[in-house]
């Protein structure tokens, strides 16, 4: 697409916080960073909010999240004087998965596993995004074999959305090092082996020298290892 090769051309060499400040005044109103409140996610709701605080940030509540992750919520809230917007899934859609297929079902292949994604995330996700452009999200190259060749900049087919990845190019310490010198909240189960952090049956803790998504769907194979948001 044009005008992504475009955009992508024209933020080169800016920083994160560039990139952020420049899609938040491009696309006012029409812009929402989706944050997962992950590392990356707490990194962008500082930039976001620094460069303007009435800009929308969300996050999904699939209901089996970690209490740690609802205490980060309040306090994201309470640090940054915000509100995070909260999308649910579709409690008729979740009934029905659960009746027919069972509790946890994502155990028992990837399809289901896919299925489960898709009812809990990807259909709020596509609510939360109705009314957007453009979606900021924190994906690094380095998190995993599926995200190396993602830029900048991408067209979002699935969504009919302009995504933007500020931090494409960052290391885990670089975003430690970010989070550190602003005393940016995050989730402590981070300092408890956790790299990465989403629905409490599918997450665990990583022994040192293990790969980032190691912790998460860990039962299957790495090129197997996304929900659904991020595919081209």
């Amino acid at each position: 697409m044009e005008t992504i090769k475009k955009l992508n051309e024209q933020l080169a060499g800016m920083s994160a916080a560039e990139v952020v400040r420049f899609f938040l005044a491009e696309y006012k109103g029409e812009i929402a960073l989706a944050s997962s409140l992950g590392l990356e996610d707490q990194v962008l709701t500082d930039m976001v909010v620094e460069a303007d605080r009435e800009a929308r940030i969300f996050t999904l509540d699939t209901g089996r999240i970690f209490p740690e992750t609802y205490s980060l919520i309040a306090r994201t809230n309470e640090k940054y004087g915000i509100r995070l917007e909260i999308f649910f899934p579709d409690h008729r859609l979740v009934e029905e998965m659960i009746n027919t297929h069972g509790i946890n079902l994502f155990y028992n292949s990837v399809e289901l596993r896919k299925k489960c994604c898709h009812v809990r995330k990807l259909e709020p996700l596509s609510r939360a995004f109705s009314s957007l452009k453009v979606w900021i999200c924190g994906l690094r190259r380095s998190q995993s074999v599926t995200r190396a060749h993602m830029q900048v900049v991408e067209w979002d087919e699935m969504n009919n959305l302009i995504k933007v990845n500020p931090l494409i190019d960052w290391s885990e310490q670089d975003c430690w090092d970010y989070i550190n010198s602003k005393g940016v909240p995050y989730n402590v189960l981070h300092s408890r082996g956790f790299p990465s952090i989403g629905c409490q049956p599918c997450t665990r803790a990583v022994e040192a020298g293990e790969d980032v998504r190691e912790g998460r769907w860990w039962w299957e194979l790495p090129e197997q290892k996304e929900c659904g948001l991020h595919k081209k």
